[in-house]
């Protein structure tokens, strides 16, 4: 995926957003790659981003790069304007496969 691809149309953002939605139920994504994967929806930049979600363009690149420790609350600051919050996914086991 592009560092800072266009943005997306209304319908692909959708189909996007599904998709993430899908990953994040299944557990299938980190959290530094649901976060940038937020933001190329959106079609912003980091520096865009951080400011409009109102943390540092440096607390952003760490968290999408998975070297940030980010608390709850930035997380869903983050996450509501995509109609998501933080919460447990449960791990799957080899018994689910």
């Amino acid at each position: 995926m592009p560092r800072n691809p266009a943005r997306p149309d209304p319908q692909q953002a959708r189909e996007q957003l599904r998709e993430l939605r899908r990953d994040l139920a299944n557990g299938s994504v980190e959290i530094g790659d649901a976060v940038r994967r937020m933001r190329h929806i959106s079609g912003l930049t980091q520096p865009d981003f951080a400011r409009h979600r109102g943390i540092s363009v440096q607390a952003l690149r760490q968290i999408e790069s998975g070297k940030a420790n980010p608390t709850v609350a930035t997380l869903n600051n983050i996450a509501e304007i995509f109609g998501l919050k933080t919460g447990f996914v449960p791990i799957p086991s080899e018994a689910d496969a």
